[in-house]
This record gives structure tokens, C-alpha cells and sequence, in this order.
């Protein structure tokens, strides 16, 4: 019996990517990422709706968003901010259950990178990596809708932002 790891599946095999370009500075995509009241008014693609958000903006805090379905199902996420680069990038995951570093009782799905570089015009590159555990994860990611769900999302960020 081998105790040798099982070679991991290609990175980009397991990667689902969004692009946009935002008509606002990137200093307003990072805002409408980083504070609740604007979060709400775009994180979940319409009919949703985004009744909670609760954000530790920290490498190592916690956020917990409450997207709801037009029948009132309350669907919580929550997850663990690694990274934060004020304007420039936010990185999180959902492998963790409040602080503390406790993993997930079911099986951790996804590192979120969010990304706002400076695009002409005062616009912003927007670009959203999601990487998953495995390959199987991001097919079915890309199944429940990844690319019309977060474009939906992206479509929405861009209409608060560049008011």
C-alpha cells in the first residue's frame, strides 16, 4: 500500500473565470465588495435577493451572506477572507466555518479571487477566478450556472457602481 498522494487534477481544469469591464474606479467595485448596504443591492442574481451580509474584512475574518430565493428559501454562505488588497483584490473561501480556521463539516467547493485593475476611461478590469477542490466541483458549478449566475451578478454590480 502506497502512502503517495494521488496527482491533483490541472488547476485550470478546476478553475471557472468572469471578466468584465466596470464602468466605475475600481475604489467603487471594492467598495460595493466591502461594505454590506452596497453588497446587498447586487451579490445575488435577480429574482434573489441579498437580505444579510455580514462582513470581518480581514485576512482571516469572517463573512456570512444570506442570499434568498424569490419563495423565501434563505440560502447562507459563509466563508474566510485570505487575502484583501484594498482596490485591488479580495480573495476568500468557503473551506471554513467562522473563525478559527474550523473546516467545513461537508466538503469545502471553492477559493474566490476578485480582481479590479485599472482599465481605461476610469473603468476597471473585473475579473472573478473561482478555483475549486476538483474537477468534478467546478463542472458542477459551471452546471448550477456559474458563467449567467455571477454574469447576472456582475451585470448588477456594474449598474450600482456606475450611478
Amino acid at each position: 500500500m502506497s502512502d503517495a498522494m494521488p496527482a491533483p487534477e490541472p488547476i485550470e481544469a478546476r478553475t471557472l473565470v468572469l471578466k468584465r469591464v466596470i464602468d466605475a474606479a475600481p475604489a467603487k467595485v471594492y467598495e460595493a465588495w466591502t461594505k454590506p448596504e452596497l453588497l446587498k443591492q447586487w451579490f445575488a442574481p435577480k429574482p434573489y435577493t441579498t437580505p444579510a451580509a455580514v462582513l470581518d474584512l480581514r485576512p482571516g475574518g469572517t463573512n456570512t451572506i444570506i442570499m434568498q430565493s424569490p419563495e423565501g428559501q434563505a440560502m447562507p454562505n459563509t466563508g474566510v477572507y485570505l487575502e484583501i488588497v484594498p482596490n485591488k483584490k479580495i480573495v476568500f473561501t468557503d473551506a471554513f466555518d467562522g473563525a478559527n480556521w474550523q473546516p467545513k463539516s461537508g466538503a469545502p467547493f471553492m477559493v474566490v479571487t476578485i480582481e479590479m485593475d485599472d482599465a481605461p476611461g476610469g473603468k476597471t478590469a473585473y475579473t472573478a477566478t473561482v478555483r475549486h477542490w476538483t474537477v468534478a466541483s467546478a463542472k458542477q458549478h459551471e452546471q448550477m450556472g456559474f458563467h449567467t449566475g455571477w454574469g447576472i451578478c456582475a451585470d448588477q454590480l456594474n449598474e450600482l457602481v456606475s450611478k
